[in-house]
């Protein structure tokens, strides 16, 4: 639960932050990012769920990075007058993945992820 509500603070702040960083990424609304951050966020719950143990922290961040490169390229093309190319969205998608690493450790670290193995 505590690992969900870091998700909904940090990746509709990363995906601002990108818009301002990154001159092809640019949401033509407000609200735009952080729709897409709140629905990035329960995504990266759910792959945490289902992937992140100690030995998969690196795995689980580079699918985490390219989900949301895939779901911030695709939701903006849903997003009305909102533009972000391919190289905006991995970009993106990068600067997300690297706040991700720092929350997959808390997360193994703080014993807040299951420890047995899946099957």
């Amino acid at each position: 639960m505590t690992g969900l509500v870091v998700k909904l603070i940090v990746t509709p702040i990363g995906i601002i932050l990108a818009s301002w960083i990154f001159p092809n990424v640019n949401f033509a609304y407000w609200f735009q990012p952080i729709v897409l951050g709140v629905s990035l966020a329960f995504i990266g719950v759910a792959l945490e769920m289902a992937l992140l143990r100690e030995n998969t922290i690196w795995l689980s961040t580079l699918l985490d990075f390219i989900a949301s490169a895939v779901i911030i390229y695709l939701g903006a093309l849903y997003l009305f007058d909102t533009y972000v190319t391919f190289w905006g969205a991995v970009l993106t998608g990068a600067l997300l993945a690297v706040t991700e690493i720092f929350q997959h450790y808390w997360l193994v670290n703080s014993k807040r992820v299951q420890k047995e193995p899946v099957g």
